[in-house]
């Protein structure tokens, strides 16, 4: 069974998919863990490309999905075959080599003492590269926002590259996880914390993609911002 499971969700990343796993190839233990690619039917290939590697390097392994959904439900269903497969810690990483492959071995060392290992761009040590003036104030005013009104101390609320341990993840009730965008990210934190289980974070530097086009949009944006209140009320009233 494998110790680690990297869950990689895809949406039209063919050009990114090969050299990442590659990458990740280098700096797994691929004698026990795994990568589990999580395509969400893309158009340009990728969930077939994906077959292919998988065919090649035993290491790997795909879960299809007929459509796009949001990046939420692609990461919970990623995360409900990472545990059935046996997995003792899950990771959930881009796949446009925004997160740093090399940095997979930092998360899994800190879940030693950890039971959510945040790579995070807003510590001490942590950067973004190549951001526009525009995309650093979404990020971390997001980040700022989702902080304050959920009363909590974690500084990078919003990032994607996560280590969770088994136990955490079935202590918080991936059924009630309703974010389908990267409001996502916020609430599995919170939903952590809320838990009274243990957050930590590490720096990383985080680059943005380099091929492919950014999957942000608006509609994200606004889904995040009225989710935090949300999330607060909900807990609030014993209902989280």
């Amino acid at each position: 069974m494998p110790r680690a499971v990297v869950c990689l969700p895809t949406y039209n990343e063919v050009e990114n998919l090969e050299p990442m796993l590659r990458s990740l190839g280098e700096v797994l233990d691929t004698e026990r863990d795994g990568v589990l690619v999580v395509d969400d039917g893309s158009p340009d290939g990728t969930g077939e490309l994906a077959d292919r590697l998988a065919a090649e390097l035993s290491w790997v392994s795909v879960l299809h999905r007929t459509s796009k959904e949001g990046i939420g439900p692609a990461y919970v269903a990623g995360f409900r075959r990472a545990l059935a497969d046996g997995a003792e810690l899950v990771l959930e990483m881009d796949c446009d080599f925004s997160h740093d492959p090399g940095d997979v071995a930092r998360l899994i060392d800190a879940a030693e003492d950890a039971d959510l290992v945040l790579g995070s761009r807003y510590v001490r040590g942590g950067a973004t590269e190549n951001w526009g003036l525009v995309r650093r104030f979404i990020s971390r005013g997001g980040s700022l926002y989702a902080r304050l009104l959920l009363g909590v101390r974690v500084h990078d609320l919003t990032g994607g590259f996560k280590c969770f341990r088994r136990a955490t993840l079935e202590a918080i009730d991936l059924d009630a996880v309703s974010a389908r965008g990267y409001g996502f990210q916020i609430e599995t934190t919170y939903r952590v914390l809320r838990a009274g289980l243990r957050v930590r974070e590490i720096p990383i530097r985080f680059v943005d993609r380099r091929v492919g086009e950014s999957k942000m949009s608006g509609s994200i944006v606004a889904e995040a911002a009225w989710m935090v209140p949300l999330l607060r009320l909900r807990a609030l009233t014993g209902r989280l």
